[in-house]
């Protein structure tokens, strides 16, 4: 099957057609059940349909459950195998098993896309009029925690994110407020004319030179962020490949540097937005 490439936003022709993802019939459907806010791609979504649903069973979570209507032992993700009951919410769900994804950081937006659509609709409130109290409730809570997976899975960063938090791996601290080293001379010379312009603000002086300084300021850093980007996209796509080779030392080890990484653009991504807002 082709793979697709596509940059979230950008529109992608393929044997004549653009792709689902960026058809104004999905963006609005997705828009209306989730408030989708379009972002900022961090790095281009590939997919090659038939490997994605095709991952073994040791890259995905998805184990028999017990349904509590029939009280059978299940292998259904939302959904009872045996009598086709709405699945109560586990207390520690997976954002990939949801939609029976692998534990992977590069997706095909348009079978996300899709999948979520689906199951909007499957687990609509509407469809449970009839139904129980339990399962009205159940209904509203799977519909909720399916938006939140979507946003989630939706965003590259809130992606890696979230698998770090599934694995157990994402560790903030005091080092996601602490200037990496290589940048420590750049962030006291950015600091300095922060404070700078807050003075001739305050006493309505010239700002013109100032605020060139840092509008160039502004530039370097974004470069960075560009540059950290670039480096997670490399990172996600090692992830992936020691998923897939069931390699558990190169996974910690790719787990530890996209836990920097996101420091490290948590870092410099704040340093950007303080900047914008001086400049205003």
């Amino acid at each position: 099957m082709p793979r697709a490439v596509v940059a979230a936003g950008v529109p992608l022709r393929r044997s004549g057609s653009t792709d689902f993802r960026l058809m104004p019939r999905w963006f609005g459907s997705v828009a209306e059940v989730v408030g989708y806010r379009k972002r900022q791609p961090l790095f281009l979504l590939y997919g090659d349909i038939e490997g994605l649903f095709m991952a073994s069973s040791s890259q995905t979570t998805n184990a028999p459950l017990v349904c509590w209507n029939c009280h059978e032992r299940t292998v259904g993700t939302h959904f009872c195998s045996s009598c086709g009951k709405v699945l109560q919410v586990l207390e520690r769900s997976d954002y990939f098993a949801m939609f029976e994804f692998p534990r992977k950081l590069w997706i095909e937006m348009g079978a996300l896309e899709q999948k979520f659509l689906q199951l909007s609709w499957k687990l609509h409130p509407d469809n449970f009029v009839n139904a129980t109290t339990a399962e009205r409730e159940i209904s509203l809570k799977r519909s909720s925690e399916l938006n939140d997976a979507y946003r989630t899975l939706h965003d590259p960063v809130a992606r890696v994110e979230y698998l770090l938090a599934i694995e157990g791996a994402r560790k903030e601290g005091h080092n996601k407020q602490q200037a990496p080293p290589e940048l420590l001379e750049e962030v006291f010379e950015l600091n300095e004319s922060l404070d700078e312009l807050r003075e001739v603000k305050a006493t309505g002086g010239d700002t013109g030179n100032l605020k060139h300084r840092l509008e160039t300021a502004e530039k370097n850093f974004e470069s960075k962020l560009t540059a950290v980007d670039a480096e997670l996209q490399s990172a996600a796509r090692e992830w992936d490949s020691a998923l897939e080779s069931g390699d558990s030392a190169k996974r910690q080890l790719v787990k530890d540097k996209l836990n920097d990484l996101l420091n490290r653009r948590s870092y410099i991504r704040n340093l950007v937005v303080n900047v914008q807002k001086e400049l205003l």
